[in-house]
């Protein structure tokens, strides 16, 4: 059985809870990544994607001096490494998301995406059907 651990990215850049709106889009576009964790105390406290930037920052005026907290999702599912490849993906598919935070004895240690199980093989469709769910839902909006 394939694991989060065999397919998730262990090198996961994050911001603090003291970083503003601006310091995360940065870090956004010289990492060329949508989703930047919030961590504070070693402990993931919220997410940050460049649709929250929008939504949540520009399209409500935040400047880029607010605080990320303002902004940043804070009820974040995650998994944990030894989960199985299927049960992150059904996550993904419920919840309506592409990312999941991988947390082990509490502590962000990777981060999964769907791109990431597009590269295995026997998920390919298990991906597919996922991301069909989750665009699916995406122009409902």
């Amino acid at each position: 059985m394939k694991t989060v651990r065999d397919v998730m990215t262990t090198h996961v850049d994050c911001c603090t809870t003291l970083d503003n709106v601006y310091e995360a889009a940065l870090k956004m576009k010289e990492l060329n990544v949508g989703a930047i964790p919030i961590i504070e105390n070693d402990q993931l406290v919220g997410m940050v994607t460049d649709r929250d930037l929008v939504v949540r920052g520009i399209a409500e005026k935040h400047p880029g001096s607010s605080k990320i907290t303002d902004i940043m999702t804070k009820d974040i599912t995650t998994v944990s490494p030894s989960d199985s490849v299927e049960k992150a993906l059904q996550v993904m598919s419920e919840q309506q998301i592409r990312r999941l935070p991988v947390l082990e004895s509490g502590k962000l240690v990777g981060i999964v995406s769907l791109g990431d199980f597009s590269i295995e093989e026997q998920s390919d469709e298990l991906a597919g059907e996922a991301l069909s769910d989750i665009s699916e839902h995406d122009n409902h909006h």
